[in-house]
């Protein structure tokens, strides 16, 4: 099984952490880098292949990765010359790419099961699936209803539930074949383009552990929770292949 893990943002929400340090290598915890808990559950989920694209602080990530053999990976890497922002990195490695492949963005943690969101994605006959979450949004104003000036309805700060992208996907080669190497884009408008053409993606439904470390927040509780988490997040290598 094969993942490509998108690892070249600048991190600018994070700043001031990621002025020296790329996202994927903040710590957490006491022991571990983001990216070493990623590459780890990979690993443990069966996982042999990684590819990490990269172009912010790439050299930091390279001399930490290496190869990838600490993790019983086999790692390569694909250097952005310019950003390609979420997607655009995979054009120009389409014709490198297995059939059907994980991707995922190098800044988040799961204890999601990426083996079994890829063997999903095999049989679903999607050309994407995307990974979901349950999120609660409030709102912090009173909420009208207006129909033709009147206003019928009113809700005072109401919540709403809704499914959100974890930025982990399943994705088969073919979702990449109507675009140029070179190309910078957004896996927005990959799934964009995808409903305008009327190829819907597949949603695995994800109740779990997921903490999107993209602001400096989001890392503070990260780092809050990391001992409550540790064992869900770093499941022995046994136990998972068991």
């Amino acid at each position: 099984m094969h993942a490509v893990i998108m690892a070249g943002g600048r991190g600018v929400r994070l700043r001031p952490y990621t002025t020296t340090l790329p996202k994927p290598l903040m710590p957490i915890g006491e022991r571990h880098a983001i990216l070493d808990i990623v590459l780890g559950q990979l690993a443990c989920r069966g996982f042999t292949s990684v590819m990490l694209a990269i172009n912010h602080l790439g050299p930091l990530i390279r001399a930490f990765v290496g190869d990838g053999s600490r993790w019983g990976l086999s790692v390569r890497y694909v250097e952005e010359t310019a950003p390609l922002s979420t997607a655009g990195p995979l054009f120009t490695i389409k014709d490198d790419l297995p059939e059907h492949f994980l991707v995922m963005n190098g800044d988040l943690l799961t204890d999601l099961d990426y083996a079994d969101l890829l063997a999903g994605h095999q049989v679903c006959g999607a050309a994407l699936t995307i990974a979901t979450a349950a999120q609660t949004t409030r709102c912090e104003f009173g909420v009208l209803d207006v129909a033709e000036g009147r206003v019928i309805g009113f809700t005072e700060k109401p919540t709403y539930r809704h499914r959100v992208s974890m930025g982990v996907y399943g994705m088969s080669r073919k979702a990449l074949e109507p675009y140029p190497p070179g190309l910078s884009m957004g896996f927005d408008r990959l799934v964009q383009d995808m409903l305008r053409q009327g190829s819907f993606p597949n949603s695995y439904e994800f109740d779990g552990v997921w903490l999107d470390i993209g602001r400096p927040e989001e890392y503070d509780e990260a780092n809050r929770r990391f001992a409550e988490l540790e064992a869900t997040l770093l499941p022995a290598r046994g136990a998972v292949a068991a």
